[in-house]
């Protein structure tokens, strides 16, 4: 055995206490490797746990596009009905499909009184512009129809015959608003 002197002796004494010796270092080995697995299981927490926010948010920003498609969309569409329902366009379609203004209403009141003088709607003017049919045959007009009041045959002529040309002529009636 070496003997030291002086100082060197009380420094190996100290570092001897300091260091480990064999019995303790495996107790220390289970407790570093339980240390080191929490670190790793907490790493790969972390990991996948970001993985899962990046993808939700990919989620949420495509959600959020689709939102603001959507919404585009609806606006066109409002645009359109507001477009359809505007009076100049109804009264234009109304006219298209041969309806006319209604005469004056008349009401009822809640005894039975009638207020107001009703009158009967226009009887429709006939289309401005020549039909093919009608420039081809030199004939009476065929598109003459019937009276609103009255109703129409179906397979019989301007005579009452059948087998002659027909015109079908839909019933006066006067637009209905739709309470806007």
């Amino acid at each position: 055995m070496s003997t030291a002197k002086g100082p060197l002796k009380g420094r190996a004494a100290r570092l001897g206490r300091l260091m480990p010796s064999g019995p303790s270092t495996a107790a220390r080995t289970p407790f570093v490797l339980l240390v080191v697995v929490l670190l790793g299981g907490g790493l790969i927490s972390l990991l996948l746990l970001n993985s899962a926010l990046n993808q939700g948010s990919f989620e949420l920003n495509e959600l959020k596009n689709r939102t603001t498609e959507l919404t585009d969309e609806e606006q066109a569409l409002q645009r359109d009905v507001d477009a359809y329902a505007a009076p100049d366009a109804l009264e234009r379609r109304a006219r298209e499909l041969g309806m006319v203004p209604g005469g004056s209403p008349a009401f009822l009141g809640p005894d039975g009184k009638v207020l107001g003088r009703p009158s009967a709607a226009p009887f429709p003017k006939p289309s401005p512009t020549p039909t093919a049919s009608a420039t081809a045959s030199p004939g009476p007009p065929t598109g003459t129809g019937t009276p609103a009041g009255a109703p129409a045959t179906a397979g019989t002529g301007p005579t009452g015959t059948a087998g002659g040309p027909t015109a079908s002529v839909p019933p006066a009636t006067a637009p209905t608003t739709s309470g806007r």
